[in-house]
């Protein structure tokens, strides 16, 4: 079921191409040349981040950001819809921490807040610690996480945050290639004058769905 390891374009990875000029080779950026971590927020994705970032291979070579698109359904005296995605940079945090951080705030206190996330890959083991504390400390939220793919599953201490987030109330589930398919009409960005492109499944998008669904009901069972 496995994909072969790719070795993406920086733009692939979300970072431009930078190359010395007079040179062919790419211009190697050090980690302590990068700017300070940040958050990107905004309502759509650029497609050939989607492509990469989303896709359910085994094997993530390359794909070390977390791409997060989120719908918040508050009910309460004023429902309200709203949706967005984060991505992270550098790895300095999460985009699962960001959200916490900087869009549940926003939203109408003491209100129920159903919230669903469509995320590249499933938390780390700090961020599902995090996820877990929010559930329990705030009530009136509902959250439902579709993850690409596994993040490092074969891990115990990650297979135990897994299961401590189904405890805590989180739903768990794997996308569906209908669920990619949402995320590209909604999430995903059209090049500029261009018409609205469908979405083209990759291959094996439905074995791969299967292998992660299997290996998740193996860990939360």
């Amino acid at each position: 079921m496995a994909e072969k390891q790719e070795e993406p374009s920086n733009a692939q990875n979300g970072e431009p191409d930078n190359a010395e000029e007079g040179e062919g080779k790419k211009k190697k950026v050090k980690r302590e040349d990068l700017p300070p971590f940040e958050i990107v927020t905004g309502e759509r994705l650029p497609a050939i981040f989607f492509k990469f970032q989303f896709r359910n291979v085994e094997y993530s070579s390359g794909r070390n950001k977390t791409f997060l698109c989120y719908v918040v359904e508050t009910q309460g005296k004023e429902p309200a819809t709203s949706r967005g995605y984060l991505e992270d940079e550098h790895a300095a945090a999460h985009a699962e921490m960001a959200f916490f951080n900087t869009i549940l705030p926003t939203c109408q206190a003491g209100a129920r807040h159903d919230v669903t996330w469509y995320v590249s890959s499933s938390p780390c083991v700090t961020c599902a610690q995090r996820i877990c504390e929010a559930l329990r400390k705030n009530k009136g939220l509902r959250l439902t996480i579709m993850v690409g793919r596994l993040f490092m599953w074969e891990e115990p201490e990650m297979q135990a945050a897994l299961r401590s987030m189904k405890e805590a109330g989180c739903k768990l589930r794997i996308m569906k290639p209908q669920d990619f398919e949402y995320v590209w009409k909604n999430f995903v960005e059209q090049e500029e004058g261009e018409e609205a492109k469908s979405f083209v499944p990759w291959e094996d998008i439905q074995e791969n769905f299967q292998y992660y669904e299997e290996k998740l009901a193996e860990i939360l069972h």
